[in-house]
């Protein structure tokens, strides 16, 4: 699943809609879209009543022949018909034909008969690169019923997985077999039939296929009849029943020769009906499947009784397709089509979350597509909550603190996320689901329940105002939000006037997240609240647009002896309009209580607090009751408090203070966020006199984590136990840990024995940075060998194998002249390395002291030959100024980068800008430095002072919890101390 952490950037692509029918309310907000659409308006008064569409695929010739029959009925009178219409469709104007139908609604002032069938006359047809337009010899009134008859070619793509596409696959003999499948999300509906193909033209469709007698159809709707191909014996014709009214992209249908199983449970009955659920997948592969049919049941009925609907169709198709190269699964109304791995995988998320689409997605749709962002957001997070009640242990440690942390780090750049660093569509999507995790918490888990019923019910009639069939069954971002404010109206969730959709304005239309700062006076028992924009690095002086940020920010509060885990309702608001006013309220708790603002991260937003009750909190952590406290709180105070130490925010006394209790903690949830955070830290401090005692405090608290490695994956396992074991080994390494190096050192010895080395790569990817790192010049050496004689064509080996090589050699590396023998080999031997390599190169070094210290004295010493090679590319000279400047914080490396400014300022092109903002930054991190450094070494001063013992009862827990399943555990595996 998706829930790695998000490496922030995205391009935004703006959609404006515009239709002739009535609108309904929309957020004049910029949304993202889910991919780039090819977006082009009919604008025409013309609107489709019906679709009769055939399809006959000639897959020996990737082709297919094509027969599409719509009614249309006018809204106001017209001489001409616009359809959408790909390129690729070869369209005959003899085969177009429109026919006057009898079946004519009248309004009911005219005196008008209705006329029988009638051909009506086309004057011409005009193709443009998006449209088919037929122009009609006379003027058709409002209400007029016509058949828009249209036969036609097209292609069939067999390079990918859109529109009509075809592919293969080789049974365990050997033998191919071809399936034919549908992929029309956004809009390729058009590149298989002309259409109307946008989102708010819903209608109903009767699908005709052709296909071999030895192969199977599937579709939206179940096959309501069969019939033999006249004069083609080894031919059948498969009509399916008519769909409820739904858009083009929901169409769907595979053609292929795939099994199916179906489930030993039954969907609960509901809405009068049971769901008929069947798996479908290639013979070899069903066996695989065995288990998904009825975890599909599971989430099926879960998700039944929590919308209090059926999905309205009488049956669910879902395939795992061979050679599926779309990157999300196809989540059409009825047949759902997934890659084979992702469908037989055991966990249940993905399967939620694709699930949840028959609902909210499929059957109520968006409006318009840049709904999809609530859309995605809110099934992302419905997901996560069916999750967590039907197999809790699957993201435990995983959601929601990890895709927080990466909004965190994204949105608190010193420069904007959007602006500066850039952030992905899922970023957008992942701060989408955690509001809506924030309002689930608002109302409380049935109220938002509810709400979801609310939507379903509410959106799955006509809107008022518009004809019947028109706008049936679809939402827009406010529907969502209106659903929750009907509910939070009756339960008085929130204090008047404020409602959810101000509330969900200030935390999604705004690319930052807030910093809460919370102060309480101990003399008169009052806490303060302030809010300012979160900003995570150093920096200038905000602009006075970013100052003023303002959100309506939620304020849950727990107190040491008031906690209540049932209770997370807001005590009190900090609002967007109080723009220069703190809020002030009586405390919760007496002085000696701690509190905190903010538990189990239900809003987006670090809480900072005056320093005695960080002390409160820290104290009350190292004691034996420290885990009444819950596991996300936990969490949530450790990486608040280092990451406003980061930001400068806090004094860092208290954020070392904050990490003495994990000598006790056992949960991976809280040690999770602390790994990136040493990172970070450790990666500011790196070349200072701190360094070496930082290092040997985290040793200190790691060693009892230290675990032999697993020699394989481990099946059944809970993911965190490899995460965990291989951080806590990562880090211990990094440290100098010698039990680490020593095992990994012995794992590479077997890659460097063996006799055709660059067949394959043995030794597992935690190993080899350790030893790159603390080996030998000729474990280093063999390993950039094996980069240059990497097989570049062999199918056995992939390119990543090699990137993730080059990657460690440049990163992991401490000796200055292994580092400048990598940039000269790479420099100079062009033919093994290219400009993406040298790249990688710069980006890693950037990553130590020893890497960017020596890329700088390498570009130094360098210059005129690295000018010379780089002429021809501006984005490797820029590439190696901007790595080899950018990331000094003292004051010798501020000498150095000035000095070399001084010397070549005439000479750095395009790069210049990047010295002087490298020169800026080192003065900022001047400051970090000297304001903490002294801080940082008192504190670990202080507390190494103590003897670095293991704590045995953590020792031995660790290693039962950590150890690899079915291996035995005795001392005989236990570190040395």
């Amino acid at each position: 699943m998706r829930r790695s952490a998000l490496k922030l950037g995205i391009s935004l692509i703006l959609f404006v809609a515009i239709d002739a029918f009535p609108k309904r309310l929309e957020r004049s907000v910029d949304l993202n879209e889910q991919h780039k659409l090819e977006w082009v308006c009919i604008c025409d008064d013309l609107w489709p009543l019906s679709y009769i569409l055939e399809i006959e695929p000639l897959i020996t010739e990737a082709k297919f022949k094509g027969r599409v029959r719509i009614n249309v009925t006018w809204t106001e009178g017209a001489d001409k018909i616009s359809l959408h219409v790909h390129p690729d469709l070869q369209i005959s104007h003899s085969n177009v034909r429109v026919t006057r139908l009898n079946d004519v609604h009248v309004s009911d002032d005219s005196a008008e008969e209705p006329k029988a069938p009638a051909p009506v006359r086309i004057s011409k047809t005009e193709r443009n690169p998006k449209k088919l337009v037929i122009h009609l010899d006379q003027m058709l009134r409002r209400n007029v019923i016509c058949e828009i008859d249209i036969t036609y070619l097209g292609n069939i793509t067999t390079n990918g997985t859109s529109d009509l596409f075809m592919n293969e696959y080789n049974d365990v003999n050997g033998q191919k077999h071809s399936y034919v499948a549908t992929y029309l999300r956004l809009n390729n509906a058009r590149k298989m039939f002309p259409s109307f193909d946008e989102l708010q033209y819903k209608t109903k469709f009767q699908l005709i296929l052709r296909r071999p007698k030895n192969m199977t159809a599937l579709s939206n709707t179940p096959i309501e009849k069969s019939v033999a191909v006249p004069g083609e014996p080894e031919m059948m014709q498969d009509h399916f029943e008519q769909t409820p009214e739904m858009t083009t992209y929901q169409l769907a249908f595979v053609i292929s020769d795939f099994e199916s199983i179906v489930p030993t449970k039954h969907a609960n009955t509901i809405d009068g009906q049971e769901l008929q659920v069947r798996v479908w997948g290639r013979k070899d592969y069903v066996e695989a499947l065995k288990d998904v049919p009825d975890k599909i049941i599971t989430i099926v009925n879960y998700l039944q009784e929590y919308f209090n609907s059926s999905i309205k169709l009488a049956k669910l198709d879902i395939v795992a397709m061979p050679t599926y190269t779309a990157t999300k699964a196809s989540d059409n109304w009825g047949l759902m089509i997934f890659k084979e791995g992702e469908l037989s995988s055991p966990l249940v998320w993905n399967m939620a979350y694709e699930l949840t689409y028959q609902w909210i997605g499929q059957y109520i749709t968006p409006y318009r597509w840049v709904d999809a962002s609530e859309n995605k957001g809110l099934n992302s997070f419905l997901a996560s909550m069916t999750t967590m009640d039907i197999n809790p242990d699957e993201l435990k440690g995983k959601w929601p603190m990890n895709i927080l942390y990466s909004l965190y780090y994204g949105y608190g750049k010193a420069f904007g996320a959007n602006r500066r660093t850039g952030i992905i569509r899922d970023a957008k999507f992942a701060k989408i689901e955690l509001v809506f995790r924030m309002f689930y918490y608002i109302l409380g888990k049935e109220d938002f329940k509810t709400s979801m019923r609310h939507l379903i019910q509410s959106q799955s009639t006509t809107w008022p105002g518009v004809a019947e069939g028109r706008g049936t069954r679809s939402f827009t971002a406010i529907d969502i939000y209106n659903s929750m404010k009907y509910v939070a109206t009756k339960s008085g969730s929130l204090p008047r006037p404020l409602t959810i959709i101000q509330i969900a304005e200030t935390w999604i239309d705004q690319e930052r997240l807030p910093l809460v700062t919370v102060t309480r006076n101990y003399n008169n028992s009052t806490i303060t609240f302030s809010q300012k924009l979160y900003v995570r690095e150093t920096q200038n002086p905000l602009n006075s647009w970013e100052s003023s940020y303002r959100w309506n920010i939620p304020l849950v509060m727990q107190s040491r002896h008031k906690w209540n885990n049932s209770d997370y309702t807001p005590k009190a608001w900090l609002l967007k309009s109080n723009y220069e006013q703190n809020l002030n309220i009586r405390d919760i708790d007496d002085k000696d209580s701690f509190i905190v603002v903010n538990p189990e991260e239900i809003g987006l937003f670090p809480v900072n607090y005056d320093s005695h009750n960080w002390e409160l909190l820290a104290d009350y952590l190292q004691s034996p009751t420290f885990e009444t406290i819950p596991t996300l709180t936990r969490a949530k105070l450790l990486h608040d408090s280092w990451n406003l130490a980061y930001a400068d925010e806090l004094h860092f006394k208290i954020a070392l203070n904050m990490t003495l209790f994990l000598k006790h903690e056992k949960s991976h949830v809280v040690w999770e966020p602390f790994f990136p955070m040493i990172d970070h830290v450790g990666r500011r401090i790196e070349g200072s006199g701190v360094f070496g005692k930082f290092e040997a405090y985290l040793r200190s608290l790691l060693k009892p984590m230290y675990t032999e490695a697993c020699e394989s994956p481990q099946a059944g396992e809970p993911s965190w136990k490899a995460h965990l074991r291989g951080l806590a080994r990562y880090f211990l390494c990094g440290a100098g840990y010698e039990p680490c190096i020593s095992e990994a050192r012995d794992q590479f010895k077997k890659w460097m024995a063996d006799q055709e080395p660059d067949k394959g790569n043995p030794v597992a990817n935690e190993f080899i940075c350790p030893v790159f790192k603390w080996g030998t010049d000729d474990e280093w050496n063999f390993g950039l060998e094996r980069v240059i004689k990497f097989p570049r064509d062999s199918p056995e080996r992939k390119q990543s194998e090699r990137t993730y090589l080059l990657k460690t050699l440049a990163g992991c590396a401490k000796d200055p002249a292994k580092i400048e023998r990598l940039l000269y080999v790479a420099i100079t031997r062009r033919a093994d390395f290219t400009d993406a390599d040298i790249h990688l190169i710069f980006t890693m070094l950037t990553g130590s002291s020893n890497g960017y210290t020596t890329l700088f004295k390498f570009l130094y010493d360098h210059w005129d030959t690295i000018k010379q090679r780089f002429a021809g590319s501006m984005n490797l000279w820029t590439g190696i100024v901007r790595s080899a400047t950018g990331f000094f914080n003292t004051q010798e490396g501020y000498d150095m980068v000035s000095k070399l400014y001084a010397e070549r300022r005439s000479e750095f092109g395009n790069a210049e800008p990047f010295v002087i903002e490298a020169m800026e930054n080192i003065m900022r991190e001047m400051k970090w430095s000297e304001k903490n450094l002294p801080v940082i070494d008192q504190w670990l001063t202080d507390n190494l002072v103590k003897p670095l013992v293991i704590d045995k009862d953590m020792q031995q827990y660790w290693k039962t919890a950590l150890a690899c399943p079915n291996r035995e555990i005795n001392d005989a595996t236990a570190p040395a101390s």
